[in-house]
C-alpha cells in the first residue's frame, strides 16, 4: 500500500483560451473542475499504474462534499479529517496561442486547533500495512513545524519507505529522521540550502545550465545524501533531473510530451512514478518518474496519465 499525505487539498478550474487580453472579457470555449493537491495528484497517478493507494489529507467548508463526491467518482481513497477551514481554489489559465500556462494560487485559510491532534491520529491507523508514504507539498497555516517531521519518524519507525516531495523547514525538520528519497524540484532545493543562489526566486545562470551552479548544487547534494543516506532527485522542468544516491549520480534526459496540453501536475506525475519504481533501483525510478511526468503533460486534467 501507497499512503499519500497532504496538508492543503485544492479544487483546480482549468480555463482554456484562444489567446487571454489584459483588460478584456476572456471566454473558455473548453475548461473542467477536478479534486487535486500535490499528495491527491501523486495518489491519482500511482492508482493509474495499478498500485494500491490512499490519500490523507484535511478538509473542511461547504465544498468538502463535492470534493469527496469528485474523489470517488474517480475511484481515489481519500481519508480525511475535519479542518474547519474552507479548501482552497486553485485555477490553471492557459493561453493556446502563447503555448502559456498560468498558475492563480489562493492562499490556505488556517486550520482550527485540534486539526493537527486529529490528522496525527488518522495517519497512525493508516501507517500499519503501508509499504512507502508519499508526503508531499506545503501545509496550511496552523500546522505545527513538528508535523512533518513527526509523520516521516512515526513512517521510518514502522519500516516504511519515504518519499518527500516538500521544501523549507519541513524538509530540513525531516533530515534528521533519514527518509529514502527527496524530490523537490531545483529552485526549491537552492531555496533551501543554498539560498545566495536562489536570489529573486530564480537562479542566475541555470537557464543556460550553468556548469558552476551544477557543480555547487551537486556538490551540497553529496554532502546531504551521505549525512542522511538518502537519494536526492531534482527535477528541472523540461531539463534533465539531477540525481545523486551515496556514490552514484547522474541525470536523466526528460523527452518533450507530444502535443503538450497542461504541464501543470507533471511534477507530481513524476514523484508518483518515482516512487511506484523505486524497487527496481534510483535509476529506474527516475526514468519511470520522467516518463510519467511527461505523460501528465499531454492532458488537460492536473495530475494524471491517462485523462
Amino acid at each position: 500500500m501507497y499512503l499519500t499525505v497532504s496538508m492543503n487539498p485544492t479544487l483546480q478550474k482549468i480555463l482554456c483560451f484562444p489567446s487571454i487580453t489584459t483588460d478584456r472579457v476572456n471566454r473558455s470555449p473548453r475548461h473542467r473542475f477536478d479534486v487535486a493537491g500535490k499528495g491527491l495528484n501523486v495518489c491519482r497517478v500511482l492508482s493509474q499504474l495499478g498500485k494500491p493507494a490512499a490519500h490523507l489529507t484535511t478538509l473542511g467548508g461547504d465544498l468538502r462534499p463535492l470534493f469527496l463526491e469528485k474523489s470517488r467518482r474517480e475511484g481515489l481513497s481519500v481519508h480525511w479529517v475535519e479542518s474547519g477551514s474552507p479548501i482552497r481554489f486553485c485555477y490553471t489559465l492557459i493561453d493556446e496561442g502563447e503555448g502559456s500556462v498560468t498558475e492563480l494560487i489562493e492562499d490556505a485559510a488556517e486550520v482550527e486547533a485540534g486539526a493537527e491532534d486529529r490528522l496525527r491520529e488518522a495517519y497512525e491507523k493508516l501507517l500499519p500495512g503501508c509499504a512507502t508514504v508519499v508526503i508531499a507539498g506545503t501545509k496550511a497555516p496552523g500546522f505545527s513545524g513538528d508535523l512533518v517531521p513527526f509523520m516521516v519518524r512515526r513512517a521510518r519507525e514502522k519500516g516504511c519507505r519515504v518519499v518527500l516531495d516538500l521544501w523549507g523547514k519541513d524538509l530540513l525538520g525531516s533530515l534528521p529522521y533519514r527518509p529514502d528519497v527527496i524530490k523537490p524540484n531545483l529552485l526549491e532545493f537552492a531555496a533551501t540550502f543554498a539560498p545566495e543562489l536562489a536570489r529573486g526566486g530564480e537562479l542566475p545562470g541555470e537557464g543556460e545550465d550553468s556548469g558552476a551552479v551544477k557543480e555547487e548544487i551537486l556538490k551540497i547534494c553529496g554532502k546531504l545524501s551521505a549525512e542522511y543516506r538518502c537519494a536526492i532527485v531534482l527535477t528541472r522542468g523540461t531539463k534533465p533531473v539531477w540525481f545523486v544516491s551515496g556514490g552514484d549520480s547522474g541525470e536523466y534526459p526528460v523527452a518533450p510530451a507530444a502535443g503538450t496540453v497542461n504541464t501543470t501536475g507533471s511534477g507530481d506525475a513524476f514523484t508518483a512514478g518515482l516512487a511506484s519504481a523505486l524497487d527496481a533501483g534510483l535509476r529506474a525510478a527516475v526514468a519511470e518518474g520522467a516518463r510519467c511526468g511527461a505523460l501528465n503533460a499531454g492532458f488537460l486534467q492536473v495530475g494524471t496519465i491517462s485523462g
